[in-house]
C-alpha cells in the first residue's frame, strides 16, 4: 500500500487510462477517471449490427508478441478466436485482378524479387532503430530528415515495389508515404516486431479477434475501477502549481495531486494548460497528426466468397477502399467484409455522404468479389476523422524532423502532468497492447515519484 496516498486524475478511459487506474488503485492511491465519451475503450469501439452481431468499428485484432493484451484477455476470461484466412487472396493492380496465396500476387518474377528486396531493406534498416529512444538511433537525423516516399523512390524502381511500400504506409499507419518521417516508419516497424509481424494474420498482428468484440475487454478491465469512472465528462483545462492540479471538466472541477493524460498528442495539445506547456511539448503535439481512416462493414446472409475458395482478404489499387478482410463472426454467419479507406482517400471521402461512400465501396467490392458483393443486408461505416474525441486513426505519427528535435517530449512529464497512450509505447505503438504497456509505464512512473516523496 502507498505510504502517502495520492489522488491521480486520469484523462481518458481507453486501455492506457484503465490500465494505469487499475495499477494505481491496487497500489493504494485514489484515482478519478474522466472520459469524454459515453463508453470506455477509446479508439476501440464495438457496435451491434441489426441482428445483434458484434462488430468492431475501431481496433480489433491481436496477435503473438502482444503479451500484455493477451495476458489481460486470459486474466479477465475474454474469449478470442482465429481470424479467417482459408483460401486465396485477391489483388486488383494495374487493372488486373489476381488470385494468390502468401504475401505477394503473381507479378513478373523480377517485380516480385525487387518487392521482396525492398521489404527486406526496410526491415534491416528498422532493426537498427532504438525503439526506446528513436532520436538516438544510428543516423537518426538523416533518417528523420526525409519522408518515407523519398526512401521509396530512391530504393525501389519498379511500379510494383513502389506500390507495395506505399500500400504499407496506408494499411499500417493510415497515412501516405509522403507525410511520414522515414525514422517514424522504421520505429513503427521495430516497435511491432518487424514487417512480417505487422502485416501477417497467422503469426502476426491480425491473428485473432475477440468473440464479443474488442470493447468487451475494455469493459471487463473497467469493472475494477467502475466507481472511479465518470463518462460524458470532457476535460477542458489543467491548472497546476506546487500543491496540485485543478482539472476543469464539463461537470465542474477537481483537485488532484497528479494527472495522467492518455489522449493522442494532437488532442492533448488542445487542452488549456496553466502555466503553458513547455515549448518542446507543445511543438511535438503540432507535429504529430492523426492518421486518416474510414472503416466499413458490409453484411451478407453468408460469406459467399468462401464458396469460391477465397479468404476474403483483398488489396485494391483502384480505390476508394485499399484493403478488405473477412470479418465474419466465429460462427461464420452472417458473412461480413470489412474494408478500409485510408490516407488521402479517407480525407477525400469523409466529406462525401454515407450514401456516396456506400455506392463507391460496393462498386469496388463488386470489382473484387463479383456481383454477389452488391447484395448486402446492412452497411456500417465509421469515419474516424469525424469522431470528436479521436479525430483520426489508427494513431498519431511524427512528420519529418520531429523525432530528432522533439522526441524526448513525448514521455517527459510536465510538472505534475504525465503522458500515456499507445503513441507513447516503445513496443506495439499504435495497438491495444501498446496502450496497455503505456498505462503500466505511467503507473510505475507515478509510483516511483510517490515512493521518493
Amino acid at each position: 500500500m502507498a505510504s502517502s496516498p495520492l489522488h491521480i486524475a486520469i484523462i481518458g478511459a481507453g486501455f492506457a487510462g484503465l490500465t494505469a487506474a487499475r495499477a494505481l488503485k491496487a497500489a493504494g492511491h485514489t484515482v478519478t477517471i474522466l472520459e469524454a465519451r459515453d463508453r470506455v475503450g477509446g479508439r476501440v469501439h464495438t457496435k451491434a449490427a441489426a441482428d445483434g452481431t458484434p462488430v468492431d468499428v475501431g481496433g480489433q485484432w491481436i496477435g503473438p508478441g502482444q503479451d500484455r493484451v493477451l495476458a489481460l484477455a486470459e486474466e479477465l476470461g475474454v474469449e478470442t478466436f482465429a481470424s479467417y484466412e482459408v483460401g486465396e487472396n485477391l489483388c486488383l493492380f494495374n487493372g488486373e485482378l489476381m488470385r494468390f496465396s502468401g504475401i505477394l500476387p503473381p507479378h513478373a518474377p523480377e517485380a516480385v524479387a525487387e518487392t521482396e528486396a525492398t521489404f527486406q531493406a526496410l526491415d534491416e534498416l528498422a532493426a537498427t532503430v532504438d525503439a526506446e529512444q528513436p532520436w538516438a538511433s544510428p543516423n537518426a537525423k538523416e533518417l528523420d530528415s526525409q519522408t518515407f516516399e523519398a526512401w521509396i523512390e530512391r530504393t525501389a524502381t519498379g511500379p510494383e515495389a513502389r506500390f507495395w511500400m506505399r500500400f504499407l504506409a496506408k494499411s499500417v499507419l493510415a497515412a501516405d508515404s509522403r507525410e511520414l518521417s522515414l525514422l517514424h516508419v522504421l520505429f513503427y516497424v521495430k516497435s511491432g516486431g518487424g514487417l512480417a509481424s505487422l502485416i501477417s494474420m497467422s503469426g502476426g498482428a491480425q491473428e485473432r479477434r475477440f468473440t464479443r468484440g474488442a470493447q468487451h475487454l475494455a469493459e471487463r478491465l473497467a469493472e475494477d475501477v467502475q466507481a472511479e469512472l465518470s463518462l460524458n465528462t470532457p476535460v477542458l483545462a489543467l491548472h497546476q502549481d506546487g500543491h496540485g492540479v485543478v482539472v476543469e471538466h464539463a461537470g465542474g472541477s477537481l483537485l488532484a495531486d497528479r494527472v495522467v493524460v492518455t489522449l493522442p498528442p494532437t488532442l492533448a495539445g488542445r487542452l488549456r494548460y496553466s502555466p503553458a506547456l513547455p515549448g518542446a511539448r507543445d511543438h511535438l503535439t503540432q507535429r504529430m497528426p492523426m492518421g486518416a481512416c474510414i472503416k466499413i462493414q458490409c453484411f451478407y446472409s453468408r460469406p459467399f466468397w468462401r464458396d469460391a475458395g477465397l479468404s476474403g482478404m483483398a488489396i485494391n489499387e483502384s480505390g476508394p477502399i485499399s484493403l478488405v478482410y473477412d470479418n465474419s463472426p466465429a460462427s461464420g454467419a452472417p458473412g461480413v467484409l470489412v474494408a478500409f479507406i485510408e490516407g488521402e482517400e479517407a480525407k477525400e471521402w469523409t466529406n462525401r455522404s454515407a450514401a456516396d461512400r456506400q455506392a463507391a465501396v460496393l462498386g469496388a467490392l463488386v470489382r473484387l468479389f463479383g456481383p454477389a458483393a452488391a447484395d448486402i443486408q446492412e452497411y456500417i461505416d465509421q469515419s474516424w476523422l469525424e469522431e470528436e474525441f479521436s479525430r483520426g486513426g489508427y494513431g498519431g505519427f511524427l512528420v519529418p524532423g520531429a523525432w530528432t528535435t522533439l522526441g524526448p517530449a513525448l514521455l517527459q512529464p510536465c510538472g505534475r502532468i504525465h503522458w500515456a497512450g499507445t503513441e507513447t509505447a516503445s513496443q506495439w505503438a499504435g495497438y491495444m497492447d501498446g496502450a496497455i504497456r503505456s498505462g503500466e509505464r505511467v503507473a510505475a512512473e507515478i509510483l516511483a515519484v510517490s515512493a521518493a516523496q
